[in-house]
């Protein structure tokens, strides 16, 4: 058995350039991602910085990098950093800040695939370590994300 992992497939009905948007274009990612923004220009060795503007909290770690990108095809990058900060405006506790900070960091990648009327979405986030809090909080949180994403997408 390999090492544990999320992995989450939807339809949307959009295009793969809309979709990438939807990845990558802060605006919708504030919208979408529950406040989250990203700053990158989405090349392959780029920093990301994630971004909270509402609540003036940054994110930025020189290994949080992209890791693929083929725009409107795949996009991977290195999970970001745990702070306090962050913890703070996610609603986490000090003990699972400390927990999800212990852990080594992961990597999530979407992989689009254009189907038509509709875009198939493949999210997998993993590399974890057996019994990984942050895997257990992501198996919770990207089914609601990627079900905002899909909402606003189809919307517009």
């Amino acid at each position: 058995m390999g090492e544990p992992e999320f992995v989450y497939t939807t339809c949307i009905n959009t295009t793969p350039e809309r979709l990438w948007q939807g990845l990558t274009n802060p605006a919708i990612t504030r919208h979408c991602w529950r406040g989250l923004t990203f700053d990158s220009d989405w090349r392959p060795g780029s920093t990301v910085t994630v971004r909270y503007p509402e609540h003036n909290v940054t994110i930025a770690d020189p290994a949080q990098v992209v890791l693929q990108s083929d725009p409107c095809r795949r996009l991977s990058y290195t999970w970001h950093t745990f702070t306090p900060e962050w913890a703070a405006v996610s609603g986490f506790s000090e003990e699972l800040l400390a927990r999800f900070s212990a852990e080594r960091r992961s990597k999530v990648a979407f992989d689009i695939e254009d189907l038509g009327e509709t875009v198939q979405l493949t999210v997998t986030h993993d590399d974890f370590a057996p019994g990984s809090a942050v895997l257990q909080a992501v198996t919770n949180g990207w089914p609601r994300l990627l079900a905002d994403l899909k909402t606003f997408l189809e919307e517009r």
